[in-house]
């Protein structure tokens, strides 16, 4: 059996929207779907009575959330758990089992700001996170992918680009930068130094979107340099009517570094579409 798609949820309309989303995922790949909902009991251990309430209440949800995953795509199997933590270490135990992990936006979560939740999710997560608000499918279209030039950045842009491949979506890879200012340019020779960054950074985004033609002949890829906005700026513009807009991890464990640093925070606090994080394998130093 296939690795399931596992979906963070609770009673809030993003989460709705996270399963929704996650069921037609679900059904294009032909894989089953786990919706858990997780008991935050840290603060209620010494009262059983209202521990009790919580756990029913939580079943109610997800009972409620099956059915409506059932209607929007009935030939998927779904599957439902409820655990007991907190919601970051839950889903990063249960994403070692899942092909992606899904969490809506908005205010999912109790805990923090969605951007610091998603974040940390994915950090830890063993596989893809996707974070998903309340958006409007209809007319939109299009893969974009943020890069940076990174090995880990190829890596990001060559997941983007099966999953544009697979649904027959144009890729867009974006590469955003701020093009020095005046007041630098004008002390260096000739007054070239922008001229020279920009030539620079457009091989970077060359050498980063290569290959894809061979691998994917009927994939339109669109290359993107951006200087005059900051990254997240620029992703979320070139974002705005995509159907996924795919950042990249360092994969190493850590809530520190991610691909775009504080792009990734940005992006998520103020999502632009369906967004997936991935959690790309460590690249190993050549000997």
């Amino acid at each position: 059996m296939k690795d399931p798609i596992v979906v963070g949820i609770n009673d809030s309309r993003a989460s709705e929207e996270a399963v929704a989303w996650a069921m037609r995922r679900a059904a294009r790949l032909k894989t089953p779907v786990l919706l858990v909902h997780v008991l935050d009991d840290r603060w209620t251990y010494q009262s059983i009575e209202f521990s009790e309430v919580l756990r029913k209440h939580g079943l109610d949800l997800l009972e409620r959330a099956k059915a409506r995953a059932a209607v929007v795509e009935p030939s998927v199997e779904v599957n439902a758990k409820l655990v007991f933590g907190s919601p970051g270490y839950s889903l990063r135990h249960w994403s070692k089992k899942a092909s992606m992990v899904v969490v809506g936006s908005g205010h999912a979560w109790p805990e923090g700001p969605v951007a610091d939740r998603a974040l940390q999710i994915a950090a830890v997560a063993a596989c893809p996170v996707a974070v998903v608000g309340e958006h409007d499918d209809n007319d939109r279209h299009g893969v974009v992918v943020g890069v940076d030039g990174s090995e880990e950045s190829t890596q990001a842009v060559a997941f983007a680009a099966a999953e544009a491949d697979r649904g027959g979506q144009d890729l867009t890879v974006l590469h955003a930068f701020r093009s020095p200012a005046p007041r630098v340019e004008k002390g260096m020779p000739e007054s070239n130094f922008a001229t020279i960054i920009q030539e620079e950074e457009r091989l970077v985004l060359a050498e980063t979107a290569a290959g894809l033609r061979d691998k994917y002949p009927d994939l339109v890829v669109h290359q993107v340099l951006e200087t005059g906005n900051e990254p997240a700026a620029a992703l979320a513009q070139a974002a705005s009517n995509a159907q996924l807009l795919v950042l990249g991890s360092r994969g190493r464990g850590s809530f520190k570094r991610l691909l775009l640093g504080s792009t990734a925070h940005t992006v998520l606090a103020h999502l632009p579409c369906p967004t997936i994080i991935t959690r790309i394998r460590p690249i190993t130093p050549s000997t």
